[in-house]
């Protein structure tokens, strides 16, 4: 009798456990584990126990480790693209020989949240692209709306999942733009965060939300004010400074030196809209100048033709370039 008990005991202890981290189960598994379920379809020799975060697998160790293998493939795939269909399910688990890919062109950049492709759409954004692979600092300037943030925010998340960088440091001066925000409640944190916030927004388009938190949590992904960039040494890193135009020389100065070992730097602005109290004290267009022969700093300026918003953002910027106020 104690001979039987043991043998069920052991037949209820898996033979290999996967741990599914930074994944949606949700929607990793489908609704009513309808995509699991299609998983399970492919193993008939093995027997799968999905629960929380885990995959329990029961077999042989020749069909634990062909499902293993098989398996990596799906993760890499949800890693990679943020969504997965049954069909992806069905091409990548069919065939033994080699992963899924898409058809990409050079305009790619990586996927979105829902699986939509993210690529540079306007010239000077494939121009600022195609500058990445060959320059280790890159300027965008242009007028608002042209997508030149949410490009670099892209390659920034694209070089992070290639595992070309081991993080990214998103940040910008802490401006009040025009209007005077007074004393502000909460933490710094919190404090902070209102200038912050286009950064966010555009990083919540990239990356789910659970594996955002993470990156926040383990400091893979860093937005902090220019401030706080003082005395530190930025290697191994994609940084983005943003609204530069209301950065002064010191902090440009500072900014730039910080640059560490395979790191990228992307710097952006609008010479245009210049948020300090003395606009002349802006040195975005100093270190443009001073920098231009500079080998391996590129920069690259948008117009109102590469703007991406509302069709009337662009007439818009047009009218205020014809009748620039004081």
């Amino acid at each position: 009798m104690e001979e039987s008990i043991d043998s069920k005991k052991k037949e209820l202890r898996p033979d290999k456990i996967i741990k599914l981290e930074g994944i949606d189960i949700r929607d990793f598994f489908g609704t009513n584990n309808i995509k699991f379920n299609k998983i399970i379809s492919f193993f008939p020799k093995l027997k799968l126990i999905a629960r929380d975060h885990e995959i329990k697998i029961f077999g042989a160790p020749h069909d634990v480790n062909y499902f293993s293998d098989r398996f990596s493939f799906l993760m890499d795939y949800y890693h990679r693209y943020n969504s997965m269909s049954e069909e992806v399910i069905d091409d990548l688990l069919s065939d033994e020989n080699q992963k899924v890919g898409s058809p990409l062109d050079e305009d790619f950049i990586l996927h979105g949240n829902k699986g939509e492709a993210i690529r540079a759409r306007t010239d000077n954004q494939k121009e600022l692209l195609k500058s990445y692979k060959n320059n280790d600092l890159l300027f965008a300037i242009g007028p608002a709306g042209t997508g030149k943030t949410y490009t670099a925010i892209a390659l920034a998340v694209a070089a992070l999942k290639e595992k070309e960088v081991r993080r990214i440091v998103l940040t910008r001066p802490a401006v009040e733009a025009g209007e005077q925000l007074g004393f502000l409640p909460g933490d710094l944190k919190e404090k902070l965060d209102p200038y912050l916030q286009p950064l966010y927004d555009a990083l919540f388009d990239m990356i789910p939300q659970k594996k955002l938190d993470l990156f926040f949590e383990e400091r893979i992904i860093e937005i902090a004010p220019l401030a706080f960039m003082r005395g530190r040494t930025l290697s191994n890193a994609f940084v983005i400074l943003d609204e530069a135009q209301n950065a002064t020389n010191g902090q440009l100065k500072m900014f730039l030196t910080r640059m560490g070992k395979n790191s990228k730097f992307v710097v952006t602005g609008d010479l245009t809209q210049i948020d300090l109290p003395k606009p002349g004290t802006s040195g975005l267009q100093h270190a443009i100048d001073i920098l231009s022969d500079v080998k391996q700093v590129k920069t690259i300026f948008f117009d109102q033709r590469d703007i991406v918003r509302h069709k009337l953002v662009k007439d818009i910027v047009l009218a205020y370039e014809k009748e620039p106020f004081k």
